[in-house]
């Protein structure tokens, strides 16, 4: 039995929506951020010393890291339908998209994320200065980057139904997170149309569903 260390509104919503794609049980020990720091609770560091989410514990040990969680879920139900045959395009694809969702995604949505916050925790005295350094870094650097990232992501799905191809795949359950962190920072207007499509797809998805009630509250769905 698989057991999924999850955190609120965090990456571990991934897992979960993977385990109810492949119909695989497991079971959901629920963590809830500080409501001022927004950090995962200490206990965490209990199943991992960076005390992050997600995490999993299964016959083989503890597994963290959501791309490395996906490999390792996939490997042990070998012939499941979200992992495309070896040796193909779609594979290659996917495998770049389970990299690319952290590796590549997730930088500039989080430099939006601890910018935006700057301000707001600055000591009175100096926050215009923290204000107009924060909101110099988001228009200069931070916003370019989130437009040439989600262009990247509209061409890519105008160019196939799903990230890896034809088929849906793993690779659209680990760009979800991005796609929808994005869509929660700079919300999608009509010239994204194939990014508000495949959200609306994922989002009306029963595994998905079932992933939501047995995670509890998502703000990003």
């Amino acid at each position: 039995m698989i057991t999924v260390h999850h955190l609120n509104n965090s990456r571990s919503q991934r897992v979960l929506w993977l385990l109810e794609e492949l119909g695989v049980a497991y079971e959901v020990k629920r963590y809830e951020r500080d409501a001022q720091t927004m950090l995962a609770p200490p206990e965490l560091r209990a199943i991992h010393p960076l005390g992050k989410s997600p995490v999993i514990e299964d016959e083989t040990g503890t597994t963290a890291e959501t791309g490395a969680i996906i490999e390792h879920i996939l490997a042990q139900n070998p012939g499941n339908a979200l992992m495309p045959a070896a040796g193909t395009e779609a594979a290659k694809r996917m495998t770049y998209w389970l990299h690319y969702a952290e590796g590549s995604a997730m930088t500039p949505l989080l430099l939006k994320l601890v910018f935006g916050a700057l301000p707001g925790r600055a000591p009175g005295l100096v926050r215009p200065v923290v204000k107009a350094v924060s909101s110099k870094a988001q228009s200069g650097f931070i916003d370019p980057q989130i437009a040439a990232h989600t262009a990247y992501w509209e061409g890519e799905l105008a160019r196939s139904p799903w990230f890896a191809g034809d088929a849906f795949s793993a690779a659209d359950i680990m760009m979800s997170f991005p796609i929808e962190a994005a869509s929660s920072r700079v919300p999608f207007g009509p010239e994204k149309p194939k990014l508000k499509a495949f959200l609306q797809t994922i989002h009306a998805r029963p595994a998905y569903q079932r992933a939501l009630e047995r995670g509890g509250p998502y703000a990003y769905a």
